[in-house]
């Protein structure tokens, strides 16, 4: 199939609708935390409060999403004083001394777990680089550009962080050149950083030579050191959604670069392979985890349907459509944005389930926890409104 003209611009209005008026009402005014700063996140399906605790990468998240859409959709108030809840929260609580940050906190930040990764730092990056553009802080800019250097220490070399195996059956994960190019281009769009460039070109070329196997049309979720895939449980798990947000962060690269034909390529080539093992044709929707030669995966719920790698392949293959024109990822927009909306969105609180069976079935009704909350689908929705609306 092919979009038409009107087809696209519904769709636009769409993403436009459903975030504005669906999806930021059920998390916002809220989640605002009035009392110790940060947010609420940890909700039911109508909104109650599960749990006060709260994840630090995705208060980092729900900054970046605040100050985001001031940047670009609307200079309301509400949403740079809420962005402004979140960063002061992170700065006053969510750092150890060791300038590391926290994994999970308590509602008045009391430290309550921290990981051996470096997410939080991640999202601590792009959320303050997002608001030092909306307030014109030159202090929180400074500090972004300082943890995304920390971030880059980490990246290129994870000896620096604890260890999570020994080292007898080394390994390196797609996660982690994934995440610091969407960083990367996050602090580039909005504050700066001439590190930038550099890097993004250095985690792309990392993921086309040790991660994508054209010889078997894959892209592995973790390698060896050189690239070779591991023959075990964990070394054979492959994870769609996380090959598909690398394809359509590939693709803003492409963008910027003019429309790079090679990087349209490489974010088409993922999209194909990824598509092909993660799509379940029998009840629709995208796996969470795949065995890399059809053998028996590990985890017990590797056939459920999680909300978050549908939102990716639901702007990966718009994106590989605008930017192509290729009709075989209209037809697969079509049918990824039609089973989200139809299975995940709870059309009477706004937002959407989490977590589904393998048949599409709700398997429990939580919107927010340690995991999930105001990120995924609200940038989904932002970005896809935006992409259409550009053009």
């Amino acid at each position: 199939m092919e979009y038409t003209k009107e087809e696209l611009e519904d769709l636009k209005n769409f993403y436009k609708n459903q975030l504005l008026q669906d999806t930021l009402p059920f998390w916002f005014p809220r989640s605002f935390d009035k009392v110790h700063g940060g947010y609420l996140l940890m909700r039911d399906r109508d909104g109650t409060l599960l749990d006060d605790d709260k994840a630090v990468w995705i208060q980092g998240r729900a900054a970046w999403l605040l100050a985001t859409l001031y940047n670009t959709v609307d200079a309301k108030q509400e949403w740079l004083d809420g962005s402004k809840l979140g960063i002061d929260f992170l700065e006053k609580h969510c750092f150890d001394l060791d300038e590391r940050m926290f994994f999970h906190v308590a509602r008045d930040g009391s430290p309550i777990r921290k990981r051996r990764y470096f997410y939080s730092e991640t999202f601590t990056v792009i959320a303050m680089a997002a608001y030092a553009k909306a307030s014109g802080s030159e202090r929180v800019a400074d500090r972004a550009r300082r943890l995304f250097g920390k971030c880059l220490e980490y990246s290129a070399d994870l000896s620096l962080l604890p260890p999570k195996f020994t080292g007898y059956r080394p390994s390196k994960a797609i996660g982690v050149p994934m995440i610091m190019i969407n960083t990367a281009q996050q602090l580039r769009e909005t504050i700066g950083d001439p590190r930038c460039d550099e890097a993004i070109s250095k985690w792309i070329k990392e993921i086309e030579q040790d991660f994508v196997k054209d010889d078997i049309k894959c892209v592995m979720e973790q390698v060896a050191p050189d690239g070779a895939i591991i023959d075990h449980f964990d070394g054979r798990m492959i994870t769609p959604g996380h090959a598909i947000e690398a394809a359509w962060f590939i693709f803003n690269e492409a963008k910027y670069r003019n429309n790079d034909p090679h990087l349209v390529g490489l974010g088409c080539r993922i999209i194909d392979y990824m598509w092909e093992r993660g799509w379940d044709n029998e009840y629709g929707g995208i796996y969470y985890f795949r065995d890399v030669y059809n053998k028996p995966v590990q985890e017990y719920y590797q056939d459920m349907k999680f909300w978050w790698p549908h939102n990716e392949f639901i702007i990966a293959t718009l994106m590989a459509y605008l930017l192509t024109g290729e009709p075989k990822y209209a037809s697969w927009h079509r049918m990824v944005h039609d089973y989200s909306y139809n299975h995940f969105h709870d059309k009477k609180n706004g937002e959407w389930f989490g977590y589904l069976h393998r048949d599409g079935s709700i398997a429990q009704t939580a919107k927010g926890n340690l995991f999930k909350g105001p990120f995924h689908l609200p940038r989904q929705e932002w970005h896809c409104w935006k992409m259409l609306e550009d053009i």
